[in-house]
């Protein structure tokens, strides 16, 4: 008989991770993962290597609430190169076009209205976009040229923050679930005439997770295998703090727990409304509001 394959722990709770540049995402995830020796692991979206800021990890039973996160704001700060454009809208890319125009201040600070509310935005050739069941950039580095589609973004705010010199922009942006930051600086180049590019990009913050809040990467590895790097965990609920919440009772717990509607405590809540039921503070269940009841559509496990 061969030997049973260990799984790791059962721990639930998020981590925030303030991601270092030159490394993949999913690097950081399988990282973090074998550090607190974790069964299960996953992340609410996706940074590019050269992207610094908040990657928010999820660990078991927390990963059900991933797409709470993956849906939720997100604030980035970048540095657009002016006067170039590459294949790739970032400063790893081969230059495709370049000028010697460079708008001022004002023209800049005047083109970022058409970027703010609901865009159209075409995502980056070299995306993780699917294109007849592949991802555009594995067709990109075959050298296809794509025709992507087109997709809704909501943008909450574009903003001015630097000018650091006349090659170079410093933009602040907070947006929707889907957006491209390569594609903002490509198109708001292509509106001022003078392309344009990401030069680098950090994400502020993410949902209700701030990168000021983060750990580095050096001190993942370092706690690696230690217990102190459980004191960086958030609870679980932290994901949830989008959606009202509805106290319930020990028995209304352990029926939602079981996939069955339960009863929780009057709110403001309207019928038909998304929340999360809690007992003693702690998630019960996600689901659907209806008079005085919660249909769970996800549950959690009760804590050991």
């Amino acid at each position: 008989m061969g030997r049973g394959r260990k799984k790791g722990r059962d721990i639930s709770g998020w981590l925030v991770i303030d991601k270092p540049a030159g490394v993949t995402s999913s690097a950081v995830v399988n990282k973090a993962k074998w550090a607190l020796d974790a069964n299960k692991a996953g992340h609410a979206g996706t940074l590019d290597p050269d992207a610094t800021g908040v990657l928010a990890i999820a660990f078991g039973e927390a990963t059900k609430t991933v797409p709470y996160i993956t849906d939720a704001l997100k604030a980035y700060e970048f540095t657009i190169r002016l006067g170039q454009a590459t294949n790739t809208d970032d400063a790893e890319g081969t230059i495709t076009e370049q000028t010697d125009l460079r708008p001022t201040d004002t023209e800049i600070t005047s083109a970022l209205g058409v970027f703010i509310g609901d865009i159209r935005q075409v995502p980056p050739q070299f995306s993780a976009v699917k294109v007849d069941g592949q991802r555009a950039y594995k067709l990109a580095r075959d050298g296809e040229d794509l025709e992507l589609a087109a997709r809704d973004l909501w943008v909450e705010s574009l903003d001015f923050v630097a000018r650091p010199d006349a090659d170079h922009v410093t933009l602040s942006l907070v947006c929707g679930k889907g957006g491209y930051v390569r594609a903002i600086a490509r198109d708001l180049g292509a509106a001022l005439g003078c392309f344009g590019h990401v030069r680098d990009l950090r994400r502020v913050w993410s949902g209700p997770f701030d990168a000021k809040d983060g750990i580095s990467f050096e001190l993942l590895d370092k706690l690696a295998k230690t217990g102190e790097l459980d004191q960086y965990l958030l609870p679980l609920e932290t994901g949830l703090e989008d959606l009202p919440e509805l106290r319930c009772s020990i028995e209304a717990a352990a029926r939602m727990r079981n996939g069955n509607p339960g009863m929780v405590l009057n709110s403001d809540v309207d019928y038909g409304d998304e929340a999360w039921a809690s007992h003693d503070g702690q998630a019960v269940a996600i689901g659907t509001y209806r008079s005085g009841e919660l249909h769970p559509s996800r549950v959690f496990a009760k804590p050991t």
